[in-house]
Formats: C-alpha cells, structure tokens, sequence
C-alpha cells in the first residue's frame, strides 16, 4: 500500500507511481479572480486517470456569504466519497497553472484528518512538459469510496480569531500583492477595502515560485525566516483564502508547525466595515 509522508511530489515520482491501486490524482484546477488572457493553456487536457476536484461549486459552501468557504465535515465527507475517495487513498493534487489552487485542497484534506496527501510540484505544466501521459478530461465514474472526515478546526480561522491574534500578537502573513497590500491598487472584488489587518506582514505567494515550481527549501527558509520565528503561530491570508495556502505549503516545507488559514480572508475582511484595516 502506498503512503507518502512529505507534502510535495515531483512529476517523476508520480510517474512511477500512478498505477499503485491506493493512489488518486485530483485535478484541482479552478479559473483566478484575476485571470489573464491567454494564461489558462490547458484546460482541454489532464493527467491520466486525474478526477476533477471543483473548489468553487462543490468543495466550498455555496450558499455562504464569501468565496471558497469550507464545507462543514459531513459534506466534505459526502463529496470526497463521490469522487472515490477511500480513507486508505494517497491523494496528489494538482492543477493546471503549477502551484495555485492544489495547495488549497491540500489544506482541506489535511483539516479534515487526512494526511496521506501531497500536492504535485510544478502541476500539469511541468508533467506536459516531461512528456507524460495526458488524455480529454472526463467526468469520474466509479465506485463510491469510505473516506471519513474528522475536521480539525486549528487549520482554518474566522474573523473573531483573526481579532482575537491581533491582541496577543499571532503572526499574520498576507499572501496577495504589494499593491494589493499597502492599499496602492484596488481589489479586483467590487465593494471591497483597500488595505491588509493590523499586524500582519506580506509574503506574496508568487515569491515562493519559480514559475509553476516551488522554489528549493534553502530559499523558502531564508524567505519565510525574514518574517516570521520557526516556534511562531501563523494565520495565513490572502484573497479568498486560496492563496494562502501556497503559503502554508511552502512554511510546512520550510518546517514551520504552529499554521492556520483565515479562510474568510480579505474578501471577508474589506467588506466589513466594523473590523480595522491598514495601509
């Protein structure tokens, strides 16, 4: 039976072992808030045998007031079944740009007690570039699985507790742009605040990659240690609470323990007009 124990795999590692009957590739690609014409190059192609995970409409809370928010337990459990998900499953997530939405499944199956999971360094760009088997993507059709949810609620925060870290001094580590932080270039969500919480610091996940690569440890270690102390609790932030799941990936790499998501993040913060922000 195969297990994996380090959160990232590379395209050869998944190579050699995607027939092993416990593994199940994910595909969990979803289109960005700020998407770029021409950037979605692979949306007519998928790792063999991949079955597409969708964040936005099922594995999040549609009937939520912001985007992306987690889905309670049982209905986590319901839609991880349907996709043929055992408790005994290896789970390699990817998705189509590199590192962008992958991470955030992840993060899930990880709250939700599963840690036979890692995410697929470099996606599908880099498998397509190693030459590896792709096919049409095709809707999952089999059996139903027994996977079972045990949620632990450390892995994601909400604004209370993001108030709450502020007063005691919980790091927090802001995921979206410069510009986007210091309050210089409007949200791309209508009706949001310009601007980041009080207290927190700015890592944009885009600095942890090199193109759709996460970048060596060495270099996420010197990054996130210009921020933050290895014994620090870190709530990550970002957009839509996707994002900063880059970050917790790159900081349990870097050997980071202490991790939580603020899963309302921004687009929760800026549109309350009773929470601070700064610029």
């Amino acid at each position: 039976m195969l297990n994996i124990s380090e959160p990232l795999v590379s395209v050869n590692w998944l190579n050699e072992h995607i027939n092993k009957p416990n593994l199940i590739v994910i595909d969990a690609t979803m289109k960005k808030i700020t998407w770029e014409k021409n950037e979605y190059e692979n949306q007519d192609i998928q790792i063999k045998n991949a079955r597409f995970l969708d964040i936005k409409n099922v594995f999040s809370d549609t009937t939520a007031s912001f985007p992306n928010t987690m889905l309670s337990a049982q209905e986590f459990q319901e839609q991880a079944r349907l996709l043929g998900i055992n408790k005994d499953s290896t789970i390699i997530v990817y998705d189509d740009i590199g590192i962008y939405t992958s991470p955030r499944v992840w993060w899930m199956f990880k709250s939700m007690g599963h840690d036979n999971i890692a995410v697929l360094d470099g996606g599908l760009p880099i498998w397509v570039k190693a030459g590896y088997t792709t096919e049409k993507p095709k809707k999952f059709i089999g059996k139903k699985g027994n996977f079972i949810a045990n949620f632990n609620q450390n892995f994601f925060k909400n604004y209370t507790n993001v108030l709450q870290a502020i007063n005691i001094g919980t790091e927090i580590l802001d995921a979206r742009s410069i510009d986007r932080f210091d309050g210089s270039k409007p949200e791309p969500r209508e009706g949001l605040r310009s601007g980041h919480i009080p207290t927190s610091k700015n890592i944009h996940y885009n600095d942890l990659l090199n193109g759709t690569l996460l970048k060596p440890v060495d270099d996420l270690k010197k990054i996130f240690a210009s921020k933050l102390k290895k014994e620090d609790d870190i709530i990550f932030s970002c957009g839509s609470g996707i994002t900063a799941c880059i970050l917790a990936l790159g900081a349990t790499v870097s050997g980071y323990k202490k991790l939580s998501v603020y899963d309302g993040s921004w687009t929760e913060w800026g549109s309350l007009s009773e929470l601070p922000i700064e610029k």
